[in-house]
């Protein structure tokens, strides 16, 4: 017999807001990370001796902890201190930033990454159940566009610092890392201070670690395949049939396990609600569109366009400029007029054409006809990324809101992760195929893999390289669109249903009272 404490949530508005700003600052935090280094890679592969294939590995590696235990840190907010677990991811994060920083080779810049995607794990699933605790659903467009605005500010800050500081010759790379250090000890002690939450436990709960086990080993092996996959072994080879049905196996046994557990990490239950199965295929679809498309950008623009780490990070702002207004105006209209599924459709239209516009870019094509294309990808996706978790939230009971929500970032990151290893691993064969066309056999066997560094090239070698990225690149944005159209074939199917009145702990307490 399970038995719970008393819930009785009172948040004003001065609450909300004071306990936004900590979650806020941990959400910069982890954003900050993944963007900061995206315009020093290039740098930093090149001077650690990386490849091609290690470049999109040392993004993935991050995505695949981070996604790998979502859904366990949404578990323990539904058992544990949400409080104590956010601030133990942002810990987690400073340590990772640490190592990163002091890397001496790729190998430990790998692991540190790992690090840093557990604590971003935690951040990312906790920040958006906390709000839905504290925030319903009529309202939460309103936060939602606040969070999307910090995720913009984060985004655009990220890869502009990350520029700077390559550029300055007595920083350099490493302090792309260290520079979160003090912004993730002060959200730390500002939630803290801020955010104060009743914690509900259930006495005879137990966390499902073999259920866990196998969802982070099966996902774990299909994203190192997918990876590893058209680079160390062919995409048809024994490597592949093996790692596949390794990834397949470990994934059905934990379909069984979860089935069958008393408290599963991913309670199977939700997906028989049609909105969950439904944005939780639109959001994985958004993250392989989104991340797998957008994360070699800066190499586009740094190889193709010969610019500078910091003229990378000026040209990203059109993309999050995009997603900023996008998704703070949508935001406001929807706690205004409690409509939600017209933005979900415009966004996913708008997230098509985005990245058809991105499909025709060249090394000729003009830095102003780039930042259009990008402006609209990002307007599709601010329109899509919160509003399908405020559509799921809306629609579940609140003892599942922390499972739910943590589900669809698990599914969200998943299909980030997979984005950006399977294109990443298309993206270096592809490179790897046209410098063998351009310079010979050797040019596709040694050179071809690894990242070049342009500024040391003969002019002549350096638009050759510059034509190689750019195709390269622009075909990376043609294959993502077909997963962006599936998005919108799946956001159609959803029901609009009006916005809840109350918060996630207002509704708990009203179901336990109606269940005693």
């Amino acid at each position: 017999m399970s038995t719970e404490t008393e819930v009785t949530p009172v948040h004003s508005r001065r609450d909300v807001v004071q306990a936004m700003s900590g979650l806020m600052l941990g959400m910069f935090v982890a954003i900050l990370a993944g963007t900061v280094v995206s315009n020093a890679l290039p740098r930093i592969v090149a001077e650690l001796k990386g490849s091609q294939s290690i470049f999109a590995w040392i993004v993935t590696v991050e995505l695949l902890a981070m996604t790998a235990t979502v859904p366990l840190w949404g578990k323990l907010a539904d058992l544990y201190s949400r409080k104590l677990l956010i601030q133990a991811s942002l810990s987690l994060f400073v340590v990772g930033s640490l190592i990163a920083g002091f890397s001496q080779n790729i190998e430990m810049l790998i692991a540190s990454r790992i690090v840093q995607g557990l604590g971003a794990g935690g951040v990312t699933a906790l920040a958006t159940i906390v709000m839905a605790a504290m925030i319903p659903p009529r309202e939460l467009g309103r936060y939602s566009g606040l969070f999307g605005a910090v995720f913009g500010v984060g985004t655009v800050a990220g890869p502009l610092i990350g520029g700077v500081l390559v550029d300055t010759s007595w920083l350099g790379w490493r302090w792309c890392f260290f520079i979160g250090v003090p912004f993730t000890i002060a959200a730390i002690w500002l939630l803290q201070r801020t955010l104060h939450l009743p914690v509900v436990r259930k006495e005879d709960t137990k966390i499902d670690y073999l259920g866990a086990f196998l969802i982070v080993s099966g996902v774990s092996t299909l994203l190192i395949w997918s990876s590893l996959a058209g680079q160390k072994f062919d995409w048809w080879s024994g490597w592949t049939a093996g790692l596949v049905s390794l990834g397949v196996l470990l994934l059905v046994a934990a379909v069984r396990v979860e089935a069958t557990a008393h408290d599963p990490i991913v309670p199977l239950s939700i997906f028989r609600n049609r909105t969950v199965s439904l944005t939780t295929i639109a959001s994985a679809l958004v993250g392989v569109a989104m991340f797998g498309g957008t994360v070699f950008l800066s190499q586009y623009f740094q190889l193709s366009l010969g610019k500078t780490p910091t003229q990378a990070g000026l040209l990203g702002l059109p993309l999050i400029l995009g997603l900023l207004v996008s998704s703070t105006v949508a935001g406001q209209l929807i706690t205004k007029y409690g409509r939600w599924k017209a933005y979900l459709v415009a966004g996913g239209v708008t997230m098509v054409a985005g990245l058809l516009l991105l499909s025709t870019i060249t090394a000729q094509t003009t830095v102003f006809m780039v930042s259009v294309h990008m402006f609209v990808l990002g307007v599709g996706v601010g329109l899509l990324m919160q509003n399908l978790v405020l559509a799921a939230q809306n629609d579940v009971p609140a003892k599942d809101l922390g499972a739910t929500t943590s589900t669809l970032t698990f599914f969200r990151s998943l299909g980030g992760a997979i984005g950006v290893s399977a294109l990443g691993a298309v993206l270096a064969s592809r490179v790897s195929s046209l410098a063998a066309e351009k310079f010979g056999p050797m040019g596709g066997t040694s050179g071809g893999d690894q990242v070049p560094d342009v500024s040391v090239l003969p002019p002549e070698i350096k638009a050759v390289v510059a034509d190689i990225y750019a195709t390269a690149t622009a075909e990376i944005f043609l294959v993502g669109a077909p997963f962006a159209v599936l998005a919108l074939l799946a956001v159609l199917f959803i029901k609009e249903k009006p916005l809840k009145e109350q918060s996630g702990d207002d509704r708990l307490a009203a179901e336990m009272a109606a269940s005693h």
